[in-house]
């Protein structure tokens, strides 16, 4: 099998660039905190940096993850640990083919003694969803996320009933084995902000994971392995408000509309980028510039993210599927060919 990438260009999310900006981050007590929720996910989860990152990003857009990658590389593991140093809720759900759309969402029960039904919550009311292998559940329970990811609230009797905030799903699916899998529809995946590949660690990881784990680490005690929160839903809501503030300038918004008007001409691909995807990948690459410490964007931020942004929001020609063209060396050739604004 191939080594899988997590799509981040160079100096993307993990990269050099976060480096700097974790030894500036000191005059910026909330920019510090969030940087510091990627050192107490390390004391669980080995060599996933950019994972954290893109995670912290997606918070910080109220977006949603699609994580991929093959049982055993700590996703589930990672979304526990992150919701520990954030000190948020959060609930797994195992995505199987008889789930149905009420044990998600929550349905009305019955009350013997008041004789009345009222609305029992499902998992979906918490911070962080971890919807694991999505893909095995019939569309029909897919569905019954849309409206949570979308409009943050889930609707039943007639009634809205608004999720926590912070509110993402962190869903995952294995990129291997497809038997006895639904593929998520185009509208669903258009509604996650990022897809992340989780890679096998290298050999140097993995050396470090089985270290720690002769050393006594359990997975099922976070405490134990030292973590603890560094910040929290008031510190998210106020790097959120940071990031909005975060200035585009028109030929970098121009830049970021010509890369997804390039993606539905391109003739690999028979469906293109949305105008969802391209203000996905705006809001994303504030995020990252306000991460590495700039209050504007630039072309290079777009880069960084408009992989991780993009690549599921493509769909491949037949043809070229049978030839083994890459969605990512598609999107790739189209990065490199866009005019970049100076």
């Amino acid at each position: 099998m191939s080594e899988q990438t997590n799509g981040f260009t160079q100096g993307g999310p993990g990269g050099p660039a976060l480096a700097t900006a974790e030894a500036t981050a000191a005059a910026d007590p909330v920019r510090q905190a969030l940087l510091d929720v990627r050192h107490e996910v390390a004391k669980a989860v080995v060599g996933q940096d950019s994972t954290v990152t893109g995670l912290l990003i997606a918070l910080l857009c109220r977006g949603h993850v699609l994580l991929e990658g093959v049982p055993g590389v700590a996703k589930t593991l990672l979304v526990r640990t992150l919701s520990a140093a954030l000190s948020l809720d959060t609930k797994r759900v195992q995505f199987t083919p008889d789930l149905m759309p009420g044990d998600i969402t929550g349905s009305l029960v019955f009350d013997s003694r008041t004789s009345e039904f009222s609305f029992r919550e499902g998992p979906v009311f918490t911070n962080i969803l971890l919807a694991d292998e999505i893909n095995r559940t019939p569309p029909k329970t897919q569905a019954s996320l849309l409206e949570a990811m979308e409009e943050r609230q889930v609707s039943a009797d007639g009634t809205s009933r608004p999720l926590p905030v912070p509110f993402i799903v962190a869903a995952t699916q294995n990129p291997v084995e497809y038997e006895g899998t639904y593929p998520l529809p185009e509208a669903q995946l258009d509604r996650f902000l990022l897809k992340l590949a989780m890679p096998l660690p290298g050999r140097a990881d993995e050396i470090e994971v089985i270290r720690r784990h002769a050393a006594g680490f359990d997975s099922r005690n976070l405490a134990a392995a030292g973590v603890r929160a560094v910040a929290g839903a008031a510190e998210l809501e106020q790097a959120r408000l940071a990031v909005a503030a975060v200035e585009v300038a028109p030929e970098v918004a121009a830049y970021i509309v010509d890369i997804a008007r390039a993606t539905r001409a391109a003739p690999s691909f028979q469906l293109g980028v949305s105008p969802r995807g391209a203000t996905a990948l705006l809001s994303a690459a504030r995020a990252w510039a306000w991460l590495s410490g700039r209050q504007f964007v630039t072309p290079d931020d777009v880069k960084a993210l408009a992989l991780p942004c993009l690549r599921h929001r493509v769909a491949l020609q037949p043809e070229a599927q049978m030839d083994g063209v890459h969605v990512d060396g598609v999107l790739a050739s189209i990065l490199a060919t866009v005019p970049v604004p100076r």
